[in-house]
C-alpha cells in the first residue's frame, strides 16, 4: 500500500513538472524567424525531449502502479478464499457433529419406543433419550452459531465501510 502511495506521489510530481515546463514554454515570447535559425530549435528540442522523458517516466510509473494494485487484489482474494475455506471447514465439522448426535437420538428414541411397547420402561433409558435430545439441541445451536459467525464475517467489511463514511 505504501508503494502505491509513493508511485502516486511520483506520478503527480512528474505531471507537475510537465505542467511547469509547458507554462514556461507558453509564457516565453515566440521569436520571429531568425537569420541563423539556431536559437529556438535547441530550446524547443530540449523541452520536447524533457516532455518525452516525463511521458515515458509517467507511463512506467503507471504500469508499476497497475502491477502493485493487481498484486494487492490477488492478495485480498487469497485472504478471502482462506477465510471462506476455514468457515466451510467449521460448518463441515458442525454438520458431522449434528449427524452423529441425531443418529444417537434416533437410536435412543427407538430403544425407548420398544421398551414402551413391551411395557417396561426404565428411568435410565429415559435419561439416555433426554441426554441425546439435549445433545441434538446443542449441536443445532452450535451449527446456528457457526452460520451467524459466517454472516457476521461477510457483513464486517460493509459495516466498517459504513462507519468510516
Amino acid at each position: 500500500m505504501q508503494e502505491i502511495t509513493e508511485l502516486e506521489k511520483r506520478i503527480a510530481a512528474a505531471l507537475e513538472r510537465i505542467g511547469k515546463g509547458l507554462d514556461r514554454l507558453s509564457s516565453q515570447p515566440r521569436p520571429g524567424p531568425s537569420v541563423t535559425g539556431t536559437a529556438a530549435p535547441p530550446a524547443d528540442a530540449m523541452l520536447r525531449a524533457q516532455l518525452e522523458e516525463e511521458k515515458s517516466l509517467t507511463a512506467q510509473l503507471q504500469a508499476r502502479l497497475r502491477a502493485a494494485k493487481d498484486r494487492e487484489a490477488r492478495g485480498d482474494l487469497q485472504e478471502k478464499v482462506d477465510r471462506l475455506t476455514q468457515e466451510l471447514d467449521v460448518q463441515g465439522l458442525e454438520l458431522q457433529r449434528m449427524r452423529r448426535v441425531n443418529a444417537s437420538l434416533r437410536e435412543q428414541l427407538e430403544t425407548l419406543r420398544s421398551a414402551q411397547a413391551s411395557g417396561v420402561t426404565e428411568p435410565g433409558q429415559i435419561n439416555k433419550a433426554m441426554q441425546a435430545e439435549l445433545d441434538a439441541l446443542r449441536a443445532a445451536r452450535l451449527t446456528e452459531i457457526a452460520e451467524m459467525d459466517e454472516i457476521l464475517a461477510a457483513l464486517e467489511p460493509h459495516l466498517t465501510e459504513a462507519r468510516n463514511a
